[in-house]
């Protein structure tokens, strides 16, 4: 099995390409729910693992003063070729090249399914906030992870596949339009990520199971009835 590094630098050039089409990544009909969660604000965020730079976009238009970063340095070069952020680093979630407490918000959107350990990771997110600043998670929805739809209709039932429990790796390719994309990560229960955050110092605040934006298809339909993703709000205890 190769490395998340290695993974996600042999299919960069896959992953800007379906990440740019509103047609292929969910990211785009989920964009209005997430900006409202998110708010605007004016202080120092960080996207970590950024990829192409579709969240730093959306953080930089709320008002924030963005730095990008991502371990592939094609994915930092897409990211700045897009003006996506105001400053850039070539760097891993967990060797983070700033000074402790250097942002108000740190967003971690999809990218701790990506990390061999989530705990190192979010330490090292934890370190580098503010006191009293805010970390933002997005996870693909731990139960959705174990699961699939038994049909292609709108009402398919949702089967269970195995246990939810575990960590267990997950390795496969989406085809759709005339584009691929080869996605491998780990899939872990919520309590992992809730374990994590609370060996960090993090408490959440908030928590959201988004439906889509609008539901205009029978696979909107689904993921209007189980949720595709996870988005948390957590804040530094002092």
């Amino acid at each position: 099995m190769k490395s998340d590094k290695e993974h996600w630098a042999r299919v960069a050039d896959q992953w800007i390409a379906w990440a740019r089409s509103p047609a292929h990544d969910a990211f785009w009909v989920y964009r209005e729910g997430l900006a409202r969660f998110i708010g605007e604000g004016s202080g120092r965020a960080l996207d970590v693992g950024c990829g192409e730079g579709r969240v730093a976009r959306e953080l930089k238009a709320l008002g924030y003063h963005v730095t990008a970063t991502d371990v592939v340095p094609a994915m930092v070069e897409a990211a700045t070729q897009a003006n996506s952020a105001d400053d850039y680093a070539v760097a891993g979630v967990d060797d983070l090249p700033f000074d402790d407490g250097s942002f108000d918000l740190v967003m971690a959107y999809n990218v701790l399914m990506d990390v061999d350990d989530v705990p190192a990771a979010v330490g090292e997110i934890r370190r580098v906030m503010k006191l009293g600043g805010t970390l933002f998670i997005s996870l693909v929805h731990p139960f959705r992870d174990r699961g699939r739809f038994d049909g292609q209709g709108a009402d398919a039932s949702f089967v269970l596949d195995g246990s939810y429990f575990g960590r267990e790796h997950f390795d496969g390719e989406e085809e759709r339009d005339g584009l691929t994309m080869h996605f491998a990560g780990w899939s872990q229960p919520l309590e992992d990520y809730m374990a994590a955050l609370e060996g960090a110092g993090l408490a959440i605040t908030a928590l959201r199971e988004p439906i889509p934006d609008r539901v205009d298809s029978d696979l909107l339909r689904k993921w209007a009835r189980v949720p595709l993703f996870l988005w948390l709000k957590a804040r530094t205890l002092a």
